[in-house]
């Protein structure tokens, strides 16, 4: 029990160093999100906390022009135009090998579409915009899946399955700000508040509640708006959640003491776990950190990304003083500066009615009549400030106004008009780089994951994008290559037009056709499924089929079964397969165990050769 009570003891206090020194970006972060909520005037005070700015006079104008938030926008909607597509390279060229490449994509594909994993990378995505980085944490749970056995007790029996979940950066802790990403920290902690009837359920403990300290979202009036009036902005400050527990989990990178890294987790003041970290996700199966960082645009010698919104909150601010100042200066010439004599009207009343239309102002005889100041007209100087503070936006956010300025595109020829698109985009390529790396990594671990704990085969099933449905059966035999390549495609220059005119122009030049019989259908399916009318032709390709059918044989005829060839199979191409497997390595190894299927197999290619005889 003392040894327990020194391990809390000794990650509560690890944390509370953490947190500590992750201060500075943490309130960074704040006013980021306080910044695209349209809570715009505040600071970052002596203290180091977020303070709420108020107004130095009450005629004072502090309307918010907010920028920030339709710039990320923009960028999230770009950037969401990128899905990238894995391919797993198989780990030689052994038939074999080829075969539990081609299994290990459809897993990828098979877990993406069930954990909706483009919805996890735009909240991601969402994250490293505003704050600079955002985590990917890649697990496996046991508690979900196949039911595969019942207990005595009644207690159910899953096979488990992959869990992704979007970890905000105000739960990661690393042990240092410094290192340049996950790999060269030596350990991490992943800390969030939780429910203490939830940790109950999930954790089997018996924690008190209690109220803890949280980021919250509320609704705050300090000194906005202008003369007379005043208006409410959306902001992010601390809060209480209740009954309530925190959850420490730090992970130890592995060394002499823990080969296999080490996995400690506190609950509340209770030790839950403490021993080797269970995920073998690193390099050569090795154990490693199941996070995958996501960030939107790195900075040198840091663990924290920065983003956008840090550049343009100057800009922001400069935007909002210059549209406030111009409003204040037009109020001044719309409602006048009287000058009045001391003693010769009554004060109070004209401050209080002002010069309303038809108002009758009565001074004191002899005295001067109050009249108005004379002032300058509204200089050209705010307009032209405001225009260089919004084409600064465009140029820092990396967003261009090309296609928006007409004058422009009606003089200028399709190609350097497609050169000049292609040259906004450039500004994106970083974060879009930094998406498609995520997502290889991500891949990477969920089939190591399945690798290491699916032990029992399952029933996984792809839905493509035009509604076709595919069910295989796999277990952890059948990957044997985690080595994941992304197809080049770049989604931010290239619509769904431009690819559908790509797929015609390749038509007309009959590149796509066979040099005898034209298209065939295997290409019609293909050339439908990229203009967008797949379903059409949602019937699969005999072809397809048959080399399906051709590598189940292949299977059966190594576990000892014997196969017969029927008229409907496509004897050349079942021939072509069936020989393909004999020359490749995974045979030779299945023949030195057994050299019987040597001619199980040549027999069953003389079925087909007899077949294409007659």
């Amino acid at each position: 029990m003392k040894e327990e009570q020194k391990i809390v003891k000794e990650v509560l206090e690890d944390f509370a160093k953490r947190s500590e020194e992750r201060k500075s970006f943490e309130t960074q972060w704040l006013m980021n999100m306080n910044f695209y909520l349209g809570n715009q005037y505040c600071d970052i005070g002596y203290g180091g906390n977020l303070e709420d700015l108020d107004k130095q006079f009450y005629w004072q104008e502090r309307e918010i022009f907010n920028h920030i938030a339709p710039i990320v926008d923009i960028r999230v909607a770009k950037l969401a135009k990128i899905k990238p597509k894995t391919t797993v390279l198989p780990s030689s060229n052994d038939e074999r090998d080829v075969f539990t490449a081609k299994v290990s994509k459809k897993i990828i594909d098979s877990i993406s579409n069930k954990l909706e994993l483009s919805k996890k990378i735009d909240e991601a995505m969402q994250w490293s915009e505003i704050c600079g980085t955002s985590f990917f944490k890649i697990t496996w749970d046991s508690k979900i899946g196949q039911v595969v056995a019942t207990e005595d007790d009644g207690t159910v029996v899953r096979s488990g399955e992959v869990d992704v979940t979007v970890c905000s950066p105000f739960e990661i802790y690393p042990d240092s700000s410094t290192s340049t990403d996950i790999e060269a920290c030596q350990s991490i902690i992943h800390a969030r508040a939780m429910d203490a009837d939830k940790i109950n359920s999930l954790y089997g403990l018996d924690v008190k509640g209690q109220d803890l300290s949280v980021f919250s979202l509320d609704s705050t009036t300090v000194g906005f708006g202008g003369l007379g009036y005043s208006s409410a902005a959306p902001k992010v400050c601390q809060g209480i959640k209740k009954n309530s527990a925190l959850v420490i989990e730090r992970y130890q990178k592995a060394n002499d003491e823990n080969p296999n890294g080490r996995l400690t987790i506190v609950v509340g003041d209770k030790l839950f776990y403490d021993g080797e970290n269970p995920f073998a996700v690193g390099k050569d199966d090795e154990r490693a950190f199941p996070f995958v960082r996501l960030v939107s645009l790195g900075q040198v010698s840091s663990f924290w990304g920065t983003s956008v919104v840090d550049r343009l909150i100057p800009i922001q601010r400069a935007y909002n003083a210059v549209k406030n100042r111009k409003h204040e200066f037009i109020n001044r010439l719309t409602m006048g500066i009287l000058k009045v004599e001391d003693g010769s009207i009554d004060i109070d009343n004209l401050e209080e009615d002002g010069l309303c239309p038809g108002k009758v102002l009565v001074y004191r005889q002899g005295s001067t009549s109050p009249e108005y100041l004379s002032t300058e007209n509204l200089s050209s100087s705010f307009a032209d400030e405001e225009d260089k503070l919004l084409e600064e936006f465009n140029n820092v956010s990396g967003l261009s106004e090309v296609l928006d300025n007409q004058n422009l595109t009606a003089n200028i020829s399709g190609v350097a008009l497609e050169v000049m698109v292609e040259q906004s985009e450039l500004r994106l390529n970083n974060s879009a780089n930094n998406i498609k790396q995520s997502v290889k990594n991500i891949s990477q671990m969920i089939l190591k994951l399945y690798k290491q704990f699916a032990i029992l085969p399952r029933l996984a099933k792809i839905v493509g994008d035009n509604g076709d449905i595919e069910l295989f059966y796999f277990n952890s035999s059948d990957i044997s290559s985690d080595d994941i390549a992304l197809e080049t495609q770049n989604e931010l220059g290239e619509s769904l037009a431009q690819r559908r005119q790509m797929v015609f122009d390749l038509i007309n030049a009959g590149l796509l056709d066979d040099k005898e019989n034209g298209m065939s259908n295997k290409m019609k399916v293909k050339a439908l499924e990229v203009l967008g009318f797949g379903i059409w032709e949602n019937a699969q390709d005999t072809s397809e089929l048959h080399i399906k059918k051709a590598e189940n044989e292949n299977l059966k005829i190594l576990d000892g079964k014997k196969v017969k060839a029927i008229e409907i199979d496509d004897h050349e191409l079942h021939i072509d397969r069936h020989v393909s497997y004999m020359l490749g390595g995974d045979y030779e190894k299945e023949y030195a165990q057994n050299p019987q299927i040597e001619e199980m197999f040549l027999q069953h290619i003389r079925e087909h050769k007899a077949f294409l005889k007659q």
